[in-house]
């Protein structure tokens, strides 16, 4: 049935092994538009695939399609999202997947489209159709090297929740899929019917910071016995004295040597290391406990609120106090065990709860 000339068509990409929320969190947004409005704005949403057979997500769940692929071309399209997938190898690596076929199915949708987005590691599938480049573009943190490296001609910005260029959008990981959805809306039917989904969504309309700010940059494991060594030692130790004159006479090395090593097998110097694991425990402990900020700085190493704050501004873009206020859940006993950066994802939930603005801690 043909849709409303008031609605607007977007049809969502399915193809086997697709990410499930990629494809089924935008339509959730795009619903609560028609139950905010009192007349028949809104969108039509419809998912396509190669043919009517289900199609099998990467969780497992299976997805009916509403047309064909060849049916979708004969629409005239208002937007064209493009979910991704992702293989993961023995050692948690993440790789964004292509499948030649699909990307040739992009291609071809996108040129009835009046709007392409991309959700995730979609972004690699328009790469591969051609159509990022000379653009900047965004996708997973965990896939932007891997899309930088293949499609030199892109300006690969891994921060950014969503970034828009013309008519082509990008949006970040997983939960980002809603804030690129919020913002298509807002452009759409402007901010405060955006709003008031976001409200319907317990979300921030306009989510602050990127994407940094919600996850820990995953750090590779060494392959060197005495590092892997230190590492742990480092994790074990977080409240403790590690500088890096201590952990070099802990590993037998001069500082400089340390500092070389540390750079080859993991990416980084030993103090951001440090750091970056010191925050991480101070991230649970605020999400966590109601431990004072005092208590925090402390037990995780930094030993003053100021420390704290520094960290957390230059890791995560935000401040103690306004990650507590927007990641909070019941109060535990303790905080868990830190999650070692190495090897352990720690994505956080998209934000919830009323938008609140915190300044200074």
């Amino acid at each position: 049935m043909p849709a409303p000339a008031a609605q607007r068509l977007i049809v969502i990409v399915l193809f086997e092994g697709v990410d499930l929320l990629d494809v089924t969190g935008p339509p959730e947004v795009f619903s609560l538009v028609r139950r905010e409005t009192d007349d028949a704005t809104g969108y039509r949403v419809v998912l396509a695939a190669e043919t009517a057979a289900p199609v099998t997500t990467a969780a497992g769940v299976r997805i009916l399609p509403d047309l064909t692929f060849d049916e979708a071309a004969r629409s005239r399209i208002d937007t064209l999202l493009v979910p991704g997938s992702v293989e993961v190898d023995e050692r948690r690596r993440v790789r964004a997947l292509t499948d030649p076929a699909v990307v040739d199915r992009v291609r071809t949708l996108a040129a009835r489209s009046r709007r392409v987005a991309s959700v995730c590691v979609g972004a690699h599938l328009l790469a591969a159709a051609g159509l990022l480049d000379g653009r900047r573009a965004t996708t997973h943190w965990s896939t932007a090297g891997q899309l930088a490296d293949e499609h030199p001609e892109i300006e690969v910005d891994p921060d950014p929740i969503f970034i828009r260029e013309g008519e082509v959008w990008t949006g970040a990981g997983i939960s980002a899929c809603l804030d690129l959805s919020l913002a298509l809306v807002a452009e759409d039917f402007g901010e405060e019917l955006a709003l008031r989904v976001a409200r319907q969504l317990v979300m921030y309309l306009k989510r602050p910071s990127g994407q940094s700010q919600f996850s820990v940059p995953l750090e590779p494991v060494s392959t060197t016995r005495r590092i892997e060594e230190l590492r742990h030692h480092i994790l074990r130790n977080l409240s403790g004295r590690l500088t890096v004159p201590d952990l070099a006479a802990r590993a037998h090395v001069s500082e400089r040597q340390l500092t070389r090593i540390f750079k080859t097998e993991l990416g980084t110097t030993p103090s951001a290391y440090v750091e970056s694991a010191r925050v991480e425990l101070a991230r649970h402990r605020l999400e966590s406990t109601d431990a004072t900020l005092e208590r925090i700085a402390t037990a995780c190493g930094f030993g003053t609120v100021d420390t704290l704050v520094r960290a957390f501004r230059r890791r995560l873009g935000t401040t103690p106090t306004d990650y507590r206020q927007r990641f909070r859940t019941a109060a535990a006993p303790a905080a868990p065990a830190v999650a070692d950066p190495a090897t352990a994802p720690t994505a956080v939930p998209a934000a919830v709860g009323s938008a609140v603005t915190a300044a200074g801690r």
